[in-house]
């Protein structure tokens, strides 16, 4: 019968998919015993791909950040123009 199951109450809040964390396990170990080779083969890649290959595998690492919006509209022109002076300078883009 449809949506019947032996555990009618589910898997508990917090508790992994024990076949997700049986895969991820493999996939870090097959990773971990690879480290080495797949360096190799990093380094034979065009430098786009290259590049393109790390992109994917940094979302993994480094969380994607939210856009940011400031609202500008109680700065005078002379406040805004001050920071964004600042920013340049701090970025080593002064004239």
């Amino acid at each position: 019968m449809k949506g019947r199951t032996n555990n009618p109450n589910g898997r508990p809040k917090g508790v992994p998919n024990k076949v997700t964390s049986s895969l991820r396990a493999f996939i870090r170990c097959v990773l971990d015993d690879n480290r080495e080779q797949i360096v190799k083969d990093l380094q034979a890649v065009a430098p786009r791909d290259r590049l393109l290959f790390l992109e994917k595998l940094l979302q993994y690492v480094i969380p994607k950040q939210q856009a940011q919006t400031v609202d500008v509209s109680c700065v005078s022109d002379d406040q805004l123009a001050a920071v964004i002076e600042e920013i340049t300078k701090s970025l080593g883009y002064e004239d």
